[in-house]
């Protein structure tokens, strides 16, 4: 399960509000503090009902209540941003993208991590799908056979299995019905690390 950055803050917030005046926060109290909308929160409170965190009593207010399994507190997340798409395809730039993860356990080392969403299924046969999340480390070093994800000379980003060969790079699908691609040279701006996949949303 994971948990954007906010759901860690609300959680955080509703743990040190019940703890300080043993009763829970109001939708407009909550609002006022992350200075944003009862609806906003409304949607959030919903999500963490949704994910087993917390229980409300429908109609009352202060009705909210963590529940034994709560998530831990922010401080024991590790929160990456997904920063955009990569192609499993044809070269193109990522775009910023809002979104976070909680990777809690998936990391036993240090890195320079980040998220990026697939397009494309020219790395099917590795099982990377359209949609997936791929788990980037930048500080990692290639090497020949890694999944990267590369800069081209003309400008694009895509994700491939690389290979130096004499004189140029390969970048290699893991999809029979697509060719190699071939550059003098490519910018790799990580290796593929993990994968994160969801099957029903």
């Amino acid at each position: 399960m994971y948990f954007t950055k906010r759901q860690l803050e609300v959680l955080d917030f509703l743990r040190q509000y019940i703890a300080r005046n043993r009763m829970a926060p109001t939708l407009e109290e909550m609002a006022d503090h992350f200075g944003v909308s009862k609806i906003t929160i409304h949607d959030h409170l919903k999500t963490l009902e949704d994910k087993g965190v917390l229980r409300r009593t429908k109609n009352r207010a202060r009705a909210i209540e963590l529940v034994a399994t709560e998530a831990p507190a922010a401080e024991e997340h590790l929160i990456l941003p997904v920063l955009g798409l990569v192609a499993a395809g044809s070269p193109h730039e990522p775009y910023e993208n809002p979104e976070e993860f909680d990777v809690s356990g998936w990391l036993d080392r240090p890195g320079d991590f980040h998220l990026l969403r697939v397009t494309g299924e020219s790395m099917i046969e590795d099982h990377i799908a359209e949609g997936d999340l791929v788990l980037v480390d930048r500080r990692r070093s290639p090497h020949d056979g890694d999944i990267v994800v590369a800069a081209t000379p003309d400008g694009g980003v895509t994700l491939k299995r690389i290979y130096r060969e004499a004189g140029r790079i390969r970048l290699q699908p893991s999809n029979a019905s697509m060719e190699p691609m071939y550059f003098d040279s490519a910018e790799v701006r990580g290796v593929v690390v993990g994968l994160l996949r969801r099957y029903a949303r």
